[in-house]
């Protein structure tokens, strides 16, 4: 470098130093790096200190409407996982959108502390300490559940609280609260008084583990490895015509081979075409006796010759399913303790998917074998114990466990073919088997295996009943009342419809000890439950007084009143489903004074349709008479990044507590929001970290504008115009609290104010008022997929890379009161308070500490409306002005580069453009700065020309040592010698 040039640059910095001061560069407080982990609790703490809460609350109450979103109660049983976190987020961003665009919002957390998680938690511990529970006093284990879940439902609140989740925190509901459990058995009654209670013998999912019933809700379903048979039944007797039947067996395939024990009887299609074979040929192997005949579904002969390894065979007659009504086959046991009949039956279930078109009916271990059996008289026997065991009277296999009873049944099955083999008799007994992968549903508590099991049970009727008068059932009166509940997505409708259509009876007994009894009599002499309702007002004040427990021990005649024995009675102690109770929980929070009823939304996991929405609608239909919601939204699961389920021993799991103590609940909050929550999500380390990223540019726009509107007041802004109001007017920007209007701004744009403004600005304003389009659609429709990803977009694509890009020359180096620069700081405040008050309900920490650092710690956002753009600022002719005027700047940002990496410039600010447009171009080019807009020094426009249509040079003039930017008129002030003209005017103000 020669000394001159040296010089030159000396004396250049020494006068960018001279003017530095002068250049109106960002200043703020807010800190570049969130530091979220540690800031948050810290705004946790002054929102608990300024009580930020209770005044929303107290100043909800003068507001024009009521939004009211119901909780779903979590199990008390544990810190709550990533699946809490997702479904507390959507609910919260959804609430908070809800205030801030002027409702007053009810939202009562709640907590589910009854039942089988709790109580297998406490006897885990039991288990450790080698306690026996059935040992324990049920009053005392009742206390120590009630402990146990009081600790949780407490921890939890923490932690929902740290996610930044704004709810009534004092005022939730659990259901182990004396006034929740005496509801919950009002309820009970309603059910009881209206007819629709019984007590029936019905096969439910049963836990031979824990020895109860389970729900649907309750089970999940993994694959397991089970053994195929196909059993020979030997018919003796025969109604068709001809006697086709003689000497034939029928032969089923059943997955469960401890149901043979307790089959009694058989089912065939009425429609479906039966074949009567005789074996001619085996493979080696097959256990089918050549010269056996069969009865086997015509569609399925291919299949069973294959897997019973038969060479040939003989069709012999061919039957349709009605000529085998009442066919009489003997149970392959027979001889061995089994001599009874098996009636063959005709069901509409039997198909030909798989098996042999019959199908093996054991009532006490399947719905639709019960049904059948049950309709046609055939005896329901209790042959299995609660604990999976067979009864100790069983033949051969008495108090052997139904999951290990395969080989014991397979052979005793293969002895009797072979004993009716050798005595030339029909084929009996096992005819093959084999091994199958399929899916079997397993407690979700215990993880074990469970089983159909029909026990006496409390039931609530489904169908027509003496209460319903001639009139509609429950299942008719649900699937009516759903017909007005609006779902997102629009297709969990039909998940809902169809589990209503297809439900059985609800079973609502559970034999456990934590939880509310079904606190109800039994006459001893009739069987009958006793209905009278002041019988159960009396339960109901008892357990208002002392809650469930009163049910253990208080004298049943307290009760049942004068004029009865309670010796002629016996006391329920079954308690309740847990799906009950949360079902009823509309009923202890919606009808309280200033909720609505039915709630406005209910939103919870798509797991829900089997559970909590299902619950919720048949007890509030069937005790109120309506759907307890309006609507319903349902979220999808949370999966690690390769799309697997979360599991310890998979060693992917991620907790709400590992991403807030390092990346922070917002940036937790992003994800939830930036995320399509109508499917499964997926989450992981790199996910977060990429969500961290979108944070930060999110951040950084907010940064940027708070540095660029340092210093910023109201009268600095141009008559669109700003005027403070203390009192409530069109287009007010509300504060929630009206007696602290000072920043209560609002807009009177008229149109000559907007069209006053740069074309730049009014295109901002224009999709500002897009934006909060997009907005309050997701308000209206709870539907807020894709919003956020709109406003990062909008912040990182429209504002940091273009907006913000173009006005920093004007904005650092205008004069301060330039037109411009004034135009550009108005709609700076306008992007400010919009994107705050829009990102609040997402980004409710961050949000906090941009509106704060602006206003003051004394002010929150979160007492804010959402800000409101001006009708005026519509304006869609811009968005096709912009997209052109923007195509060419994209050609002049390419032609600058390349003209950078030749190195005929250093900076775009060094270049003189010259700009080749077409007449649509040069017709939209009116207004526009190109100079500015392409961050060069001059532009100078042409029409089109066969020349290249962008030409770059170095630029005439001088560097100014203020804004950078090389022109002719650098030096022309003597007093000024380094600055443009424009920058003289600057300094000199």
């Amino acid at each position: 470098m020669s000394e001159s040039v040296e010089k030159t640059d000396t004396l250049f910095r020494e006068q960018q130093d001279r003017y530095r001061g002068t250049v109106f560069l960002p200043k703020t407080s807010f800190p570049m790096r969130g530091n979220l982990p540690k800031r948050e609790p810290e705004i946790l703490a002054q929102w608990a200190e300024t009580g930020l809460d209770e005044q929303i609350r107290e100043a909800g109450r003068r507001a024009e409407r009521i939004f009211t979103l119901h909780d779903g109660p979590p199990y008390a049983n544990g810190h709550i996982h990533i699946g809490h976190a997702l479904n507390k987020v959507m609910k919260d961003v959804i609430n908070r959108a809800h205030r801030m665009d002027g409702a007053e919002v009810r939202y009562m957390p709640g907590w589910d502390c009854h039942g089988l998680p709790i109580e297998w938690k406490v006897e885990e511990e039991y288990r450790k300490k080698g306690k026996d529970k059935d040992a324990v006093p049920v009053l005392q284990f009742r206390a120590e559940c009630r402990e146990y879940a009081a600790k949780w439902v407490e921890a939890q609140r923490e932690d929902f609280k740290r996610l930044g989740i704004q709810a009534e925190w004092d005022h939730r509901y659990v259901t182990m609260d004396f006034s929740s459990e005496a509801q919950i058995v009002e309820e009970i009654g309603k059910f009881l008084l209206n007819g629709r209670l019984y007590r029936g013998l019905r096969p439910v999912m049963w836990s031979p583990v824990e020895k109860t019933a389970l729900a649907e809700a309750e089970v999940e379903y993994h694959d397991i490895t089970s053994t195929t048979l196909f059993v020979a039944f030997p018919n003796v007797k025969d109604p068709t015509e001809g006697h086709k039947l003689e000497g034939v067996s029928a032969v089923i395939w059943t997955t469960t081979p401890w149901t043979i024990p307790v089959n009694r009887a058989l089912a065939a299609g009425p429609e479906i075409l039966y074949s009567v074979i005789q074996v001619a040929s085996v493979k080696e192997g097959s256990l089918v006796p050549v010269g056996a005949k069969l009865l086997i579904a015509e569609d399925r002969l291919t299949a069973f010759a294959e897997e019973a390894g038969l060479n040939a065979y003989n069709v012999l007659h061919s039957l349709p399913g009605q000529a085998l009504e009442g066919a009489v086959f003997a149970h392959p046991l027979r001889g061995r303790g089994f001599d009874y009949d098996v009636p063959l039956l005709l069901g509409e279930f039997v198909t030909t998917d798989a098996g042999t078109g019959l199908v093996h009916m054991a009532p006490a271990h399947g719905h639709d074998d019960f049904m059948l059996c049950r309709a046609h008289g055939v005896e329901v026997t209790e042959e299995v114990r609660d604990n999976g065991t067979y009864v100790e009277w069983m033949p051969e296999l008495g108090g052997v466990h139904v999951f290990k009873a395969t080989q014991p049944v397979c052979s005793l099955l293969t002895e009797v073919r072979e004993a009716a083999q050798k005595a030339g008799q029909p084929a009996c007994g096992l005819m093959a088997q084999a091994e199958i992968i399929h899916s079997y549903p397993h407690s979700w508590r215990s993880k074990k295996p469970v089983i159909f099991r029909a026990t006496p049970q409390w039931f609530i009727a489904m169908e027509p009943c003496e209460g319903d008068e001639g009139g509609p059932g429950l299942r008719e009166k649900a699937l009516n009342a759903l017909e007005d509940i609006t779902f997102v997505p629009a297709s969990a409708r039909r998940r809902l419809t169809s589990m209503i259509e297809q439900r059985p009876d609800w079973c609502i007994s559970r034999q456990r000890s934590w939880g509310v009894p079904i606190a109800v009599f039994v006459e001893k002499r009739t069987g009958e439950v006793l209905r009278d309702a002041e019988v159960m007002a009396r339960v109901v004040q008892s357990f208002q007084e002392r809650g469930a427990d009163a049910w253990y021990d208080t004298d049943p005649a307290i009760y049942l009143g004068e004029g009865r024995n309670p010796d002629d009675y016996d006391q329920v102690f079954d308690i309740v489903d847990v799906w009950f109770e949360s079902g009823c929980s509309h009923r202890f929070v919606l009808h309280q004074e200033g909720v609505n009823y039915p709630a406005d939304l209910y939103l919870e996991g798509s797991d829900q349709h089997r559970g909590w929405f299902q619950s919720s609608l048949l007890e509030s239909v069937g005790a109120e008479g309506e759907a307890s919601y309006k609507a319903v939204v349902t979220n999808g699961f949370v999966l690690d990044g390769q799309g697997r389920k979360m599991s310890k021993s998979l060693g992917n799991t991620i907790g709400p507590k590992d991403v807030t103590e390092t990346l922070g609940a917002d940036v937790l909050r992003l994800w939830v929001l930036n995320s399509d929550t109508n499917e499964d999500l997926r989450i992981s380390k790199e996910i977060l970290k990429q969500q961290g990223e979108l944070y930060r540019r999110v951040r950084n726009t907010l940064r940027w504008l708070l540095g660029a509107l340092e210093g910023f007041e109201a009268e600095e802004a141009i008559p669109l115009g700003w005027e403070d109001v203390s009192a409530p007017a069109d287009k007010v920007l509300h504060k929630l609290f009206p007696e602290d209007a000072a920043r209560a701004l609002r807009y009177k744009t008229t149109e000559k104010a907007r069209k006053a403004l740069p074309l730049l600005e009014q295109y901002i304003l224009h999709r500002l008022y897009e934006l909060y389009q997009r907005i309050q659609e997701a308000v209206q429709t709870h539907q807020w997929n894709g919003v956020y990803p709109l406003l990062h977009n909008f912040c990182n694509n429209e504002l940091s890379a273009f907006y913000f890009d173009i006005r920093k020359d004007c904005l650092y180096c205008d004069p301060k009161d330039s037109p411009k620069r004034r135009a550009a700081r108005t709609v700076l405040d306008i992007l400010h308070r919009a994107l705050t008050t829009w990102l609040a309900p997402a980004l409710v920490f961050t949000a906090e500490e941009s509106w704060q650092a602006r206003f003051g710690t004394e002010s929150s956002v979160h007492a804010e409306r959402f800000f409101v753009p001006e009708d005026g600022w519509h304006n869609p002719v811009l968005i096709e002005h912009w997209e052109l005027v923007r195509q060419v700047r994209r050609r002049v940002n390419t032609a600058l580069e390349a003209a950078r990496r030749e190195g005929l410039i250093g900076s775009s600010l060094e270049a003189q453009v010259i700009l080749s447009l077409t007449p649509e171009e040069q017709a939209a080019s009116e207004g526009v700065d190109w100079a500015t807009l392409c961050l060069a020094s001059e532009v100078h426009l042409q029409e089109g020309s066969d020349a290249d249509p962008v030409q770059v040079r170095r630029a005439d003039g001088q560097k100014c040592a203020r804004c950078w930017r090389v022109l002719p008129d650098v030096g022309q002030n003597e007093e000024h010698t380094h600055l443009c003209l424009r920058c003289v005017e600057a300094v000199s103000a």
